[in-house]
């Protein structure tokens, strides 16, 4: 089950998560980044590196974001790959 970002990444945009993922599945754009459930192998490294909470497992997203597992498969299709550490949004 891959990971999904939620609500608590716009305007954040932390990026410490990108340089623990094993195989490179986050996309950003310019408000939130997005993992791409595709390529996410549920290893959870990036969990515990958000700042704002805003990673969970597809089947643990509180109701209240579960728009958000249909957001990040469809804007990682179309949205850079993000693989370096950049300062967050103020």
């Amino acid at each position: 089950m891959p990971h999904v970002v939620t609500e608590p990444c716009l305007g954040c945009k932390n990026t410490a998560c990108v340089t623990v993922c094993p195989v490179n599945c986050f996309h950003e754009d310019e408000r939130m980044l997005v993992i791409d459930p595709v390529e996410c192998i549920d290893c959870g490294a990036c969990v515990p590196e958000c700042p704002t909470k805003a990673i969970f497992p597809a089947g643990r997203v509180p109701a209240a974001w579960k728009s958000y597992i249909t957001l990040n498969a469809e804007l990682a299709k179309t949205l850079p790959l993000i693989t370096e550490q950049k300062e967050p949004l103020s």
